[in-house]
C-alpha cells in the first residue's frame, strides 16, 4: 500500500488563546514545513510605522507602507528560538518586532482593510509554495480558500482565559484572571464583527473542541488528519 503525502498547504484557524500557535508550531516541525504565524506580519508593519515615524492612526499612510514594505516569511535561520524569519526588504526584524512600542500599536493597524488586503495577498504568495502551517483567523476564509486541509481550534473564552492566566503564572508574571477572560471576549467580539475577514470557520475547515483536551491530545488529532 502506498503511503499518501501529507497536505502540503495546512490553514489553522481560531480565535485568541485557542492554542494555533504551539499546536501549529509543532505540527510544521514534524512535518519539516514552514510554520508560519500571520500575525507577525502585522507586527512587521507596525515596526515599520514606527521605525520611519508614520503615524499608526493614520489609516492611509499605513495602508500605503503595507502594500509597499518587502515582507517575507522564511524558515528559521537561526536556533535562537524564532518559529521563522522576518524579513523586510531583506533585512532580518525577527526580534526587531517584538517590542513593547509595537505590542501597544499592532491592534491599531491590524484593524485597517487595506492592510489586512494588502498582506493577505501577500500571506498567500507565501502560503501558495507550499510545504506550509499557516496559522491566524482567516486563513481557511480568505488567505488559503484552496487549502489542503482547514482546521479550526476552538474552546470557550473561560478556557482560553484560563490557559492565558496559566501561561503567565508560569512565567512569574502576576495575572489576573477576571481581566484576561474580559480581553478575550472584546477581542473574540472584535475578530467575529469585522467588515473584514471576520473570524469564522470555513465551510470545509475540520472543526476540533479543545476545552477538554490538553496540546499534546489536539496536536495528535491534527497530525491524523495530515495522513
Amino acid at each position: 500500500m502506498t503511503k499518501t503525502s501529507p497536505p502540503s498547504i495546512i490553514a489553522l484557524d481560531g480565535p485568541a488563546a485557542s492554542g494555533k500557535s504551539t499546536v501549529g508550531r509543532k505540527l510544521a516541525d514534524a512535518l519539516g514545513y514552514l510554520f508560519f504565524d500571520t500575525g507577525v506580519m502585522y507586527r512587521a508593519v507596525t515596526w515599520l510605522a514606527l521605525q520611519h515615524d508614520v503615524d499608526v492612526n493614520d489609516e492611509a499612510s499605513i495602508t500605503e507602507l503595507a502594500q509597499t514594505a518587502q515582507i517575507d516569511i522564511r524558515p528559521p535561520s537561526k536556533q535562537d528560538g524564532r518559529a521563522c524569519d522576518v524579513l523586510i526588504g531583506g533585512r532580518d526584524v525577527t526580534w526587531d518586532m517584538r517590542s513593547g512600542d509595537v505590542d501597544a500599536n499592532v491592534s491599531v493597524v491590524s484593524a485597517y482593510a487595506g492592510v489586512r488586503k494588502a498582506l493577505s495577498d501577500r500571506q498567500r504568495e507565501i502560503g501558495l509554495r507550499g510545504r506550509v502551517v499557516m496559522v491566524g483567523r482567516d486563513i481557511g476564509t480568505v488567505v488559503l480558500p484552496g487549502a489542503d486541509l482547514k482546521v479550526y481550534l476552538d474552546a470557550s473564552a473561560e478556557e482560553r482565559a484560563r490557559r492565558r492566566y496559566d501561561e503567565i503564572v508560569a512565567r512569574g508574571e502576576p495575572a489576573d484572571y477576571d481581566v484576561i477572560l474580559k480581553k478575550i471576549i472584546e477581542r473574540d467580539r472584535i475578530d467575529s464583527t469585522r467588515a473584514v475577514a471576520p473570524l469564522r470557520p470555513a465551510d470545509d475547515a475540520v472543526i476540533i473542541h479543545t476545552d477538554e483536551l490538553d496540546a499534546e491530545q489536539v496536536y495528535r488529532r491534527v497530525l491524523e488528519l495530515c495522513g
